[in-house]
C-alpha cells in the first residue's frame, strides 16, 4: 500500500481497503447515503472488487451487503441502518462507512456500538478505509432456510 504526503492512500492503496470489506465478484451491492463528501476513489475501489456497480435504494431486490455512508447530521443511526435492512439477505453484511473522529460530521463509535444491537445487528470489525472514512461491519442475523 502506498502512502501519500497527507496520509491518504494512492489508488492502490484504496483497492487494498476496499478488499477488506470481503466482497466478491457476483454479489449485488447496494449503496445508500452517498453525496458529494464521499469518498470517490474509495467507491471506484469497492465496485472494483465485485466488478460491478453498486445499486441504490429503488433497486427493489435482495442484495448481498449494503455501502452504507453515514454522517452524524444524518439523523437517528438506528433508523438508517433498520433501513438498510430493507433489502439485505438474511446473513448479509451492512458496511457501515463514517467520517473518521476528528473530521466533520464524525459519528461516535459508542452511538454504532449502541444502535447496531437496537437495530437488530452484531458489530464485527472495524478498519480505516481513507483518508476520511473509517468502515464498521454489521451483521444481519442469518434467516431459517
Amino acid at each position: 500500500m502506498s502512502s501519500t504526503a497527507d496520509g491518504g492512500t494512492t489508488q492502490s492503496g484504496q483497492t487494498d481497503h476496499a478488499e477488506r470489506l470481503g466482497l466478491s465478484a457476483g454479489m449485488v451491492v447496494q449503496e445508500l447515503g452517498w453525496d458529494n463528501d464521499t469518498d470517490d476513489d474509495l467507491r471506484v475501489a469497492i465496485e472494483n472488487t465485485f466488478d460491478a456497480d453498486m445499486v441504490d435504494g429503488d433497486y427493489g431486490n435482495v442484495v448481498d451487503a449494503v455501502v452504507l455512508w453515514w454522517r452524524d447530521e444524518d439523523g437517528d443511526l438506528v433508523d438508517g441502518l433498520v433501513e438498510a435492512l430493507t433489502d439485505l439477505v438474511g446473513g448479509g453484511a451492512i458496511w457501515l462507512l463514517t467520517p473518521k473522529i476528528g473530521r466533520p460530521n464524525a459519528v461516535d463509535a459508542a452511538d454504532i456500538a449502541e444502535a447496531a444491537p437496537i437495530a437488530g445487528l452484531s458489530q464485527t470489525i472495524s478498519a480505516s478505509v481513507s483518508k476520511d472514512w473509517a468502515a464498521t461491519r454489521l451483521v444481519a442475523p442469518k434467516t431459517p432456510a
